[in-house]
């Protein structure tokens, strides 16, 4: 299996009152929050690529470009795709998207690095 252009996957989540924006500190309304999308196309982007990955090595997420386009309301399902785009060197860029049964909800870029897990959790124990 090898880490490629054009690997995506489709992560899901109901939305509820654990991840409103009033839930995570992004508003006071009873909807889907940004942050908790966002959280969602990162789960997407890491997923599609983390088979890929040499034994040791994990992804962090370095970069989020979102647009959080239309609110969803409790009960709702949002899914979030995210493909990966281009490889450079150890910089991974995505396009991700999010959906509810009405459409869009948001959609932007993110950028992830893969990195070797001991060396990264090293650097902030020291």
């Amino acid at each position: 299996m090898e880490l490629k252009e054009g690997l995506s996957y489709t992560a899901s989540v109901s939305v509820s009152d654990k991840n409103s924006a009033r839930a995570v500190g992004s508003g006071g309304l009873d909807v889907f929050g940004t942050p908790s999308m966002v959280a969602l196309m990162e789960l997407s982007a890491m997923t599609a690529v983390a088979p890929y990955l040499p034994d040791g090595n994990d992804t962090v997420g370095v970069e989020v470009n979102i647009a959080h386009i239309r609110a969803t309301p409790l009960g709702e399902t949002v899914t979030a795709t995210a493909t990966l785009t281009k490889i450079d060197g150890r910089k991974l860029d995505f396009d991700v998207a999010a959906n509810d049964s009405q459409g869009e909800i948001g959609r932007g870029t993110h950028a992830r690095f893969i990195v070797d897990r001991e060396k990264f959790m090293g650097k902030l124990r020291k």
